[in-house]
């Protein structure tokens, strides 16, 4: 009698040991995870505040004479899209292809306001749950 309860303690303590190890592991992948998708999500938010600068940078050259700036659309590291699309409010703005939400303004200083839509996107493949940013600002360029 004594030696078939000893077996049982034994076998209870080694599926117990085998439960614990197996939690610890999982635990330790799932660390890995979320520390690379809190890595990749803070990427993600930079690349929106610099999508929406760039934005601006490439409108303060743009030469309106001919036509409006309307989309940009890049690729950063083969990991992220970062899609913008600028929409103008005001008169006067010279393009006939802008993206024009408005044109009764009251003054000077509000005509050619633009809001800036950022998105930054993972490429497919990259990771296992995807990570899709949107920021929409109101500027004057």
């Amino acid at each position: 009698m004594r030696k078939g309860f000893s077996l049982i303690t034994a076998v209870i303590f080694l599926v117990l040991i085998a439960t614990i190890s197996a939690l610890s592991i999982a635990l330790s992948t799932q660390s890995v995870k979320q520390t690379s998708d809190i890595y990749l999500k803070s990427q993600a938010e930079l690349l929106l505040r610099s999508g929406t600068e760039y934005a601006l940078l490439a409108m303060s050259g743009h030469d309106y004479s001919g036509s409006c700036l309307n989309d940009i659309n890049m690729t950063y590291n083969g990991q992220f899209d970062i899609n913008v699309s600028i929409m103008y409010i005001g008169n006067g703005l010279g393009g006939t292809d802008c993206t024009q939400l408005g044109s009764d303004i009251d003054t000077n200083d509000s005509n050619r306001t633009v809001i800036i839509d950022t998105i930054v996107s993972t490429v497919d493949g990259v990771v296992t749950e995807p990570i899709r940013l949107h920021r929409r600002t109101i500027q004057k360029p």
